[in-house]
């Protein structure tokens, strides 16, 4: 009796094995090709986002090789005045940090935030942050939410043009924060695939009237030297700003190219195991066909 029961159940056993099987394998194939479109389709937004990266990299790199002798100016002429901090009082201290909005660019905009954050422990009470961009503002606002005076958005969506930068430059002298000495905190290109986080040294107006070069000049008065240190600063942001923007580009085009190379992997390996899965599963079912 027992012997008859168990010839019985047997071919039940296996119909239902092989139910329970062609359900793991179609929903095994349904999922990796599920998977291998979307993967397929983030390879084509990242070969988009590197073209146009690209396009606007040459544009970038042609205006910023114009934009250069405005920066080397402004920076002269703190140099040839030899314009020092008083050592004596307590610097009031302003960062700005050039960054943008936009993000999917390498680590530009972390460099520039973890130079601000270097300068924060140094000195956190007498230091004020004006960021250039929101995204400089999302990395610091957590630890450092209290020193971020200002915040420039929209930065990023077309090329930085002077007027921006004389904008930004009159609210960081309008803004009522008188500061002493600070620094610029951008991002220099230097090539293609290479950019280096650094600073640029600018000085409050009174610090300015006190050098003593500027004395050898007999038509200069508080409104010459306070327009000119506006106008300085404008040029300093306006050529830091290009600088930035070309080593995001650059970046951009750099971090979309490896996405696309990434993607190209997965994908290769998506169909190998789609191939597999499928050869087996029909494998299985012609064995188990024989066996009935």
């Amino acid at each position: 009796m027992m012997q008859g029961v168990t010839a019985f159940l047997a071919p039940m056993a296996v119909e239902t094995t092989l139910q329970i099987q062609q359900q793991r394998g179609m929903s095994t194939l349904k999922a990796i090709s599920i998977r291998l479109k979307s993967v397929k389709n983030m390879q084509k937004i990242a070969q988009i986002m590197k073209a146009v990266s690209a396009a606007r990299y040459l544009r970038a790199e042609r205006a910023l090789r114009a934009v250069r002798p405005y920066g080397v100016g402004a920076q002269q002429f703190f140099e040839k005045t030899e314009i020092k901090a008083d050592e004596k009082e307590s610097p009031k201290k302003l960062l700005i940090g050039i960054t943008s909005d936009r993000g999917l660019c390498g680590g530009v905009h972390s460099g520039v935030a973890r130079f601000i954050r270097g300068e924060l422990g140094k000195d956190e009470t007498n230091t004020k942050v004006f960021c250039v961009g929101d995204k400089s503002r999302s990395i610091l606002a957590p630890l450092y939410g209290k020193n971020i005076l200002m915040v420039a958005n929209k930065i990023g969506l077309l090329p930085p043009n002077f007027l921006d930068a004389s904008r930004i430059a009159h609210e960081v002298l309008k803004g009522g924060y008188d500061y002493t000495e600070g620094k610029i905190v951008y991002n220099r290109f230097k090539s293609v695939v290479s950019y280096q986080c650094t600073s640029l040294p600018i000085y409050g107006t009174p610090i300015v009237e006190k050098s003593d070069k500027l004395l050898l000049y007999d038509s200069l008065n508080s409104e010459v030297i306070k327009s000119y240190v506006e106008f300085s600063l404008a040029s300093l942001i306006f050529y830091t700003m290009k600088e930035g923007a070309c080593s995001e580009q650059s970046s951009r085009m750099n971090a979309m190219s490896n996405a696309a190379k990434n993607a190209d992997e997965i994908i290769q390996k998506l169909t190998l195991t789609f191939n597999r899965t499928r050869g087996l599963k029909k494998e299985f079912i012609q064995f188990s066909f024989m066996q009935h």
